[in-house]
């Protein structure tokens, strides 16, 4: 399966801390909407998150931080799908107050975040498979 890739940068809203720190669970946040996008693409459904089997917060990010979260499909069930993300800062925005707007593109991007977890699109939703043409939808009464 594809990688699903979306780049969003961390705003004001974002930081749950003092310093301009954002909750680690924006991050997860993140990877629930790869999800979404995956299964979509993957079942043609969103499908449902399940649980997540390990996440590791690496990095901080803060207000004006640009973060690329990154996920895909690795193993697929009956109506599982095992899943794996990551999250990299790929511009820092300034923490000088003299000189906010300053900012910096990161080479090579910081990992902040990798996960990986388990979603969940039952069988009566699964609209397309790989390799698998999609089923005619039901007509009304």
């Amino acid at each position: 399966m594809d990688e699903v890739l979306i780049r969003v940068r961390m705003s004001q809203h974002d930081a749950h801390y003092g310093g301009d720190l954002v909750d680690g669970a924006r991050m997860l946040a993140l990877f629930g909407d790869v999800a979404t996008e995956a299964l979509i693409r993957h079942d043609g459904d969103e499908g449902l998150f399940r649980a997540y089997d390990a996440v590791e917060f690496l990095a901080p990010v803060y207000a004006g931080d640009y973060v690329e979260a990154r996920g895909r499909i690795v193993g697929v069930g009956r109506t599982s799908r095992k899943m794996e993300f990551t999250a990299h800062k790929v511009i820092a925005a300034s923490r000088d107050p003299a000189d906010p707007a300053r900012a910096e593109v990161l080479d090579p991007p910081v990992l902040v975040c990798r996960a990986s977890g388990t979603c969940v699109v039952p069988l009566d939703r699964q609209r397309r498979r790989e390799g698998v043409p999609p089923r005619a939808e039901k007509e009304g009464p």
